[in-house]
């Protein structure tokens, strides 16, 4: 009774939370505001990368550096569709989910052999792999990257050129991920993945087949990985291989340590604060990472340690 009641608690919790999104957007819309419609859109649509590296790194244990490939695929399935005159928003969204999750089925298949830094070090050069398979793309803009002139389209006349519209579309998404990601939390998939992250010889002794659970929620992360990124394209209306850079699979990570690896809402959380601080400090320094290393060490050290402690059953080999 105890395990099936905690979920619902924490899911609970977060209410007030996506309650406060949902007000800020519908008062953005009311006042017309583009600018911050597209800020708030951007706060909106990280979230939901974070909280599919966060079933990898609290869930899993599986600390992953090469979270941005997954964010690149789903970006470049976008533009890519769109080059060739398919402008269907479900088919954009489908593709990049099922383009992104299908490299993360690809990348988990070797790294999963491995523990701890080889890990890490593993999807990172994955990762920059894509990166620079991106970069030869000369057909799609190569290292300048190319313009999406023709954003996702939906049936009953929605478009995603409209910030507002891509807003609400991307708060019902990270909605609705949310709630299935705490659904799944507290299933028998999350107990056998929180189980062999505390002790993975244990659970095999059970007859739980690991590499499995650990192989899917791979390609689950990066499925929402990928419809973030497909997300992002429309929002910035552009699609670059800074996209799969190193550099952003450590701010998804600095986001989900930001906001405590304890709990979802702690991903959503230490996302909108990494969106805020980078946008109000880059506005009077492009050294605004300087400002933001201070909240980042404040945040581990006011979480107890917990933080360090949880990836670092990530990291440590068994």
């Amino acid at each position: 009774m105890t395990e099936r009641r905690r979920p619902r608690l924490r899911t609970a919790t977060a209410a007030p939370l996506f309650a406060a999104i949902a007000l800020a957007l519908l008062f953005l819309v009311t006042v017309g505001e583009t600018f911050y419609a597209k800020l708030v859109n951007r706060a909106v649509i990280f979230p939901l990368a974070a909280l599919a590296l966060h079933l990898l790194v609290d869930v899993a244990g599986l600390v992953s550096l090469g979270q941005a490939a997954f964010l690149g695929v789903g970006a470049y399935a976008v533009g890519i569709l769109t080059e060739h005159g398919v402008h269907d928003g479900v088919v954009h969204w489908l593709v990049a989910v099922a383009a992104a999750a299908l490299t993360a089925l690809i990348i988990s298949a070797p790294s999963l052999r491995t523990r701890g830094v080889p890990f890490i070090m593993i999807t990172l050069a994955f990762a920059q792999m894509l990166y620079f398979v991106a970069n030869s793309l000369s057909r799609y803009g190569g290292d300048d990257g190319f313009t999406i002139w023709v954003p996702s389209r939906f049936r009953g006349g929605l478009s995603s050129s409209r910030p507002e519209t891509l807003a609400w579309l991307s708060f019902f998404v990270l909605l609705f991920a949310y709630l299935g990601l705490a659904r799944l939390r507290a299933s028998r998939f999350g107990r056998v993945l929180r189980g062999a992250k505390e002790n993975e010889r244990r659970m095999s002794a059970l007859g739980f087949a690991v590499q499995r659970y650990r192989l899917a929620a791979f390609f689950l992360s990066g499925a929402l990985t990928g419809l973030a990124g497909a997300m992002l394209a429309n929002l910035t209306e552009f699609v670059a291989p800074a996209y799969m850079s190193w550099h952003r699979s450590g701010e998804l990570l600095a986001m989900v340590v930001l906001g405590g690896s304890g709990h979802l809402r702690g991903a959503v959380v230490g996302a909108f604060l990494f969106v805020f601080i980078e946008e109000t400090f880059s506005r009077f320094t492009s050294h605004w990472a300087l400002v933001f290393g201070p909240f980042l060490v404040l945040a581990v050290l006011t979480n107890r340690g917990r933080t360090l402690l949880r990836l670092g059953r990530g990291i440590r080999n068994p």
